[in-house]
């Protein structure tokens, strides 16, 4: 057994996917949302959110956060439809880079990596932004999409892992975990 240390859904359907033995606490941590590095800010949140619920259980913690990258700029959760148009607008016919800054806390020891995905969006109308933003989807998503969802048909193809996309790259999240000495399937907590 061990803790998410995330509000996200996304998070959670990809841990019940693989079987994961965990349960959510969501961390009160700051987040932070600008730095000069997108690498540098998904792990600094990562390991935030992960310390904080540490700092009160014995459990091992896990952490993480996503972004969306393209020429420099950092790509969170749009304020509202305009923001989430503007940044649709920016990812439309070229290739971004999504990033998930992984981080485990056991025992006092942290355990961290950062995941990298590039997609590919094929050119976007003006008009298809507009109706994907008017469903609500983007509102809660890092570069305002949701690649297993209604945004799926943007994407021409992905060079990385599909789930850190979603939210948690798994295969990165189970090597770390080893690496951490956490039994994603243990329901004791060991």
């Amino acid at each position: 057994m061990f803790i998410l240390a995330s509000a996200s859904p996304r998070r959670r359907d990809l841990l019940v996917q693989i079987g994961a033995s965990f349960r959510v606490e969501v961390s009160e941590a700051e987040e932070l949302f600008a730095a000069e590095d997108a690498g540098g800010l998904v792990l600094a949140n990562a390991l935030a959110k992960a310390r904080a619920v540490a700092a009160h259980t014995g459990l091992p913690v896990l952490g993480a956060d996503t972004i969306v990258a393209l020429d420099g700029r950092i790509f969170g959760k749009p304020a509202d439809e305009r923001e989430a148009c503007s940044m649709l607008a920016s990812l439309s016919g070229r290739a971004h880079e999504v990033l998930t800054g992984v981080a485990w806390v056991k025992e006092g020891r942290e355990f961290s990596t950062v995941a990298r995905t590039q997609v590919f969006f094929a050119p976007l109308t003006e008009e298809a932004i507009a109706r994907y933003v008017k469903t609500g989807e983007p509102l809660d998503k890092a570069g305002a999409y949701a690649v297993q969802g209604r945004a799926a048909v943007f994407v021409e193809r992905i060079e990385g892992s599909f789930s850190n996309v979603v939210g948690l790259p798994l295969h990165d999240t189970a090597e770390l975990a080893e690496k951490a000495g956490v039994d994603l399937y243990d329901a004791s907590g060991a």
